[in-house]
């Protein structure tokens, strides 16, 4: 005797269109979708769906949380690559600060390049093994042992600032790699592991962490240019930029840990803990109950392969020209030795301006969210960014040994080209982001959080590959 089971939507009910991006979903694909999903999940669930009721988000606390862990799950990263003057002077072949005449060597020519392979690689890698692990290890231990360790390589960071590495250059940047491959892989674990519990909450709380992410470059792109302004030495302005980075970190482990304080996230994670606990059992037939340990993966990408391509795209034509080639964009006036085009253009063009502009195109997402995420026109608006990788390479990029045109000779160029670059990537890589963990059955929410991060992160592998070939072709 046939028993219908009932039809799990295309979009969870987590998830609510806007006006303008709702797209009707056939029966057809309901039908697919719960054919793909059904042999995973439990045949008598009686599992709560947290949307029937959920208490307010008192004073927006559980936002702001995810805000910041955003904001840290990035801040490591963003404070490794925009401190290029603390690199240039650590990695040079004069280490006087006070004299820019020798201020080069193969090391700091190349370290950013090298900088982003550092980082990418193993994050791959913490993706991967923290999709293994998501009903192995609770998120608490994964988020909690990620942020610690993070942490602790920060902590060597500063310390390492005041300490003279002229006479070792090449351990400190074979040092500062392995400090950057464990920092990126273990702020991989965390931001892939944060974004999969809010794949259980509504979308407003996704918004708010990837939005928290640009924020945390716009805040380390602002105190490299406040340490600048306010500090003589790089070595002082390093220090104080760094401790900035420790402070936030530990910021985030006091907020993780209120997070179950509050009402609002107790509740969606109370009803994710016994969404997880139905699939990861299930009745083996013979009246024995097994353990799924691993999230099944077809399914998933049947659902999400289209968004999937999408996030990947978008950061990889971001990474392939910031920071490598974007920050290596001088003034047109920089023979004019005014403050604005030696001390302050980088900073400000390439690393502040990209920043704000990234966060203003993720925090657009929180009242437009269009399209939708079953339009075929976000695919082809994430293809037309392909063109912003020649528009910044014919920018001033300097030194250039291969390519010596540069057909943007002014500066308001590479202004535009960064907000262009920085709005871009904002909006269309969150888009795709929030809606991964939305178009799958709740089931498998948490594990398509960690394969949309997942996609990301190949994203930034793929692209920081491609940065350095086009550093060395310019």
């Amino acid at each position: 005797m046939d028993v219908t089971e009932p039809v799990q939507p295309s979009l969870n009910s987590s998830y609510v269109p806007t006006a303008l991006g709702s797209h009707n979903i056939s029966e057809d694909e309901e039908n697919e979708d719960q054919n793909a999903s059904a042999s995973l999940l439990p045949k008598h669930s009686s599992v709560p769906l947290a949307v029937r009721y959920s208490p307010e988000d008192s004073y927006c606390l559980v936002y702001i949380i995810f805000f910041l862990m955003g904001i840290g799950s990035l801040l490591p990263w963003n404070f490794f690559i925009t401190a290029k003057h603390y690199w240039l002077y650590k990695l040079s072949n004069n280490t006087n600060p006070s004299n820019s005449e020798d201020q080069r060597s193969q090391l700091s020519d190349y370290f950013e390049s090298y900088l982003v392979i550092a980082s990418t690689v193993p994050s791959v890698l913490c993706l991967i093994l923290n999709y293994f692990l998501v009903n192995r290890l609770s998120p608490s231990v994964r988020i909690l042992t990620s942020l610690f360790v993070i942490l602790g390589v920060f902590v060597v960071t500063t310390v390492l600032v005041k300490v003279d590495v002229s006479d070792s250059r090449m351990e400190f940047f074979v040092g500062t790699l392995i400090s950057v491959a464990i920092v990126s892989g273990a702020s991989n674990l965390f931001s892939g592991s944060v974004f999969g519990i809010s794949g259980h909450f509504p979308m407003r709380i996704s918004q708010a962490l990837i939005s928290g992410q640009a924020m945390g470059g716009t805040l380390s792109a602002v105190a490299a240019v406040m340490d600048l302004a306010l500090t003589k030495d790089v070595t002082d302005s390093a220090l104080a930029y760094f401790l900035t980075a420790d402070v936030f970190i530990v910021l985030c482990i006091i907020t993780y840990l209120l997070l179950p304080k509050l009402a609002y996230s107790r509740h969606y994670m109370l009803a994710a803990t016994c969404t997880s606990a139905g699939v990861r059992t299930e009745d083996g037939g013979d009246g024995s109950v097994s353990r799924v340990s691993t999230p099944p993966l077809r399914p998933i990408l049947r659902k999400t392969w289209v968004l999937g391509f999408s996030v990947f795209y978008v950061f990889c034509i971001s990474i392939m020209v910031f920071p490598a080639v974007s920050s290596g964009i001088q003034s047109v006036n920089k023979d004019s030795g005014s403050p604005w085009t030696t001390t302050y253009f980088v900073p400000l063009t390439s690393f502040l301006l990209y920043n704000v502009a990234d966060f203003c195109g993720r925090q657009a997402t929180a009242w437009l969210q269009v399209p939708g995420p079953t339009s075929r026109i976000l695919p082809v608006l994430v293809l037309c960014r392909t063109i912003m990788v020649p528009l910044i390479m014919f920018c001033n990029y300097q030194p250039r040994d291969q390519i010596h045109t540069v057909l943007f000779t002014h500066d308001a160029f590479p202004v535009l080209f960064n907000c262009m670059l920085g709005l871009s990537n904002g909006y269309l890589g969150t888009l795709p982001m929030i809606y991964g963990p939305k178009v799958v059955p709740r089931e498998l929410a948490e594990a398509t959080g960690v394969v949309m991060s997942f996609f990301l992160t190949l994203g930034l592998a793929v692209g920081s590959a491609f940065s350095v070939l086009i550093v060395h072709c310019i």
